[in-house]
């Protein structure tokens, strides 16, 4: 009796560490994202009213598209890397470096809120940091996608909440900072150094629980003799294929998902504005409306799989229901956008509320619902490998819709 209430506590803090590893791995993503109207300030060199230095920023540099073209550019080409490279680097040595490298860039980006400099400059360095900050986060959550993959499925839930939380944490962080001097800006990005070294002393006591050390001891022999016996009989390729075969349904799925929502997040629903010009809350109002919301509601729904999980993997509902979120790309469209080529139908914030509200809801439940079902569809012995070709989809969606985002 003893040694199962042990192992329960074990179990709890094993979750516990998923969970703070799911937000490390949406930390760059969220905190670069969230951050728009600083970078748009900076590269415009003014500080006056929020949105229209938004507006007026990305007519120069166009931060919102660039950065979100090479955050996903690096995180699609190192997640199919980090696919083909796991057989050879061993997988602490992978996540425990990426995690340093994360902290460095971090600390640079909060450095230079300090240092004056032409805005070319920093959007040269920016956008610099961004592609390799990125890169490394593409390699931790790939291998992350893998090592999570060999407990229950109870903790591939907790993994994906805490991605969800990583955007509200980024949202209060900004929220916090959003009437900011120099030096609120200087902690918003300090918050992610420190908030990365905790994900990374996490991370190093995961495999000293019992608990844990049970499942990846288990499966360690089987990957070795697995990965040994691909690389010798030269069919690595082809299993990836057949893995991709085996999960091609929701692979599909989860891209259609992340095409939708990222055709229009951020890049269209920064550029909604309040009714309420000229008051308080029109300076709140996009880091509260169109993130927070967002952020709130994906995690949610994230969450909700675990209550009730409907289509069923075998429903062919399920695809036509993800299909459907399209509707929601003109929605936005017809919110309240200076400038907008389609008619405003939706003015007032409280509908913008709603549609964001609903739109990050079906992002996170229906993304989630393809996270889980995926790895049933394959073997057990392919368990690991389906999830990090699983993983390499995640990133194929947003680097095909982002130019056409551009456009919109």
């Amino acid at each position: 009796m003893e040694r199962e209430f042990s192992c329960f506590h074990r179990g709890q803090a094993v979750a516990i560490i998923f969970f703070i590893l799911g937000v490390e791995t949406l930390l760059p993503w969220n905190f670069f994202i969230t951050a728009s109207e600083y970078f748009n300030g900076r590269l415009n060199n003014n500080n006056s009213s929020r949105n229209a230095t938004m507006m007026e920023g990305s007519k120069g540099y166009n931060y919102d598209c660039w950065m979100s073209l090479l955050s996903q550019l690096p995180l699609l080409l190192f997640t199919l890397l980090n696919s083909f490279i796991y057989q050879w680097v061993k997988e602490h040595l992978r996540m425990a470096f990426s995690m340093v490298a994360i902290f460095i860039f971090f600390l640079l980006t909060a450095a230079l809120v300090q240092v004056d400099m032409q805005p070319d400059t920093f959007f040269s360095i920016t956008m610099t940091t961004i592609w390799f900050i990125n890169m490394f986060g593409a390699v931790l959550q790939s291998s992350l996608f893998g090592v999570v993959s060999q407990f229950p499925p109870r903790y591939s839930t907790l993994f994906m909440s805490g991605q969800g939380l990583a955007g509200i944490f980024a949202g209060i962080a900004m929220l916090c900072s959003i009437f900011s001097t120099t030096s609120a800006a200087l902690g918003y990005f300090i918050t992610p150094c420190l908030a990365t070294l905790v994900s990374l002393v996490c991370y190093m006591m995961l495999p000293r629980l019992e608990f844990a050390h049970f499942y990846l001891s288990r499966t360690q022999p089987d990957k070795r003799e697995a990965a040994q016996e691909l690389i010798s009989s030269g069919k690595f390729s082809s299993t990836c294929l057949l893995c991709a075969c085996q999960i091609w349904v929701m692979a599909l799925c989860v891209t259609w998902i992340f095409a939708v929502t990222l055709a229009v997040f951020p890049v269209i629903t920064v550029r909604v504005q309040t009714v309420y010009v000229g008051s308080k809350w029109a300076d709140v109002f996009t880091c509260v409306c169109c993130f927070i919301v967002f952020y709130i509601m994906d995690l949610l729904g994230r969450g909700a799989p675990s209550l009730k999980q409907w289509p069923s993997k075998e429903s062919s509902l399920f695809p036509v229901v993800v299909f459907l979120r399209v509707i929601f790309i003109p929605m936005l469209m017809m919110c309240n956008i200076k400038d907008s080529k389609l008619p405003i139908f939706f003015r007032h914030d409280s509908a913008f509320v709603v549609i964001m509200a609903l739109f990050s809801f079906t992002n996170g439940y229906l993304a989630c619902l393809c996270m889980s079902y995926a790895p049933q569809a394959s073997l057990s012995n392919r368990m690991t490998l389906s999830w990090k070709t699983f993983a390499l989809t995640l990133h194929l969606a947003p680097v095909l819709t982002n130019w056409h985002s551009q456009t919109i």
